[in-house]
């Protein structure tokens, strides 16, 4: 059964409102590139987790999650044009390898916040980006069938809640990525 702890394997199929008023296929996990998550550990969202507690290896699933209980609703101030002269690369030239419409580049927030952002449009002097999240606004309905259910290793949960070790070597970030010190919870000095 589906508690906490538990590593679930499951497909799914994910629908969004269509343009035409129906659903369409936003996403799929198959049985071959399957979804595999540890209940409880922060890797789903809260509301996706609590729709799939109590089901059995076997059981198949049908149920929406609400905007509001995923991304939200779709933020207008998301919208941003910024200066092309901040999306540069190593050389302190135009980055336009990484910087073109529809793709997905990490921005740092003033705060150090490391945010994903859609690059929608690139102008001769500014830079259009979302930083919405794709799924900001709409209703998620998941259709599927849980695979597998089974006990979490406690190499596995050391690696969902530091998966900064998992090249088995201390990270050196200390404070910020472990919380405290790499010490503290690999038994390591930092590098």
């Amino acid at each position: 059964m589906i508690e906490n702890q538990k590593v679930v394997t499951a497909t799914y199929e994910l629908y969004v409102a269509g343009e035409n008023g129906g659903e369409e296929l936003f996403e799929q996990a198959t049985a071959e590139r399957p979804l595999t998550y540890c209940q409880g550990e922060g890797m789903m969202l809260p509301a996706f987790e609590a729709q799939m507690a109590g089901k059995e290896q076997g059981d198949n699933f049908d149920f929406t999650i609400a905007c509001q209980d995923a991304y939200g609703d779709y933020d207008e101030q998301g919208l941003q044009t910024l200066p092309k002269a901040i999306f540069h690369d190593g050389d302190g030239q135009f980055d336009e390898e990484r910087v073109f419409p529809g793709n997905v580049i990490p921005m740092t927030t003033v705060d150090g916040q490391i945010v994903n952002a859609m690059v929608l449009e690139v102008g001769e002097k500014d830079v259009t980006i979302d930083l919405n999240h794709p799924l900001a606004g709409e209703d998620m309905h998941f259709v599927g069938k849980i695979l597998e259910v089974r006990d979490v290793t406690p190499e596995e949960l050391e690696q969902i809640r530091h998966p900064h070790h998992r090249c088995g070597k201390c990270c050196g970030k200390k404070e910020k990525a472990c919380g405290g010190s790499c010490e503290k919870h690999c038994g390591k000095e930092s590098e």
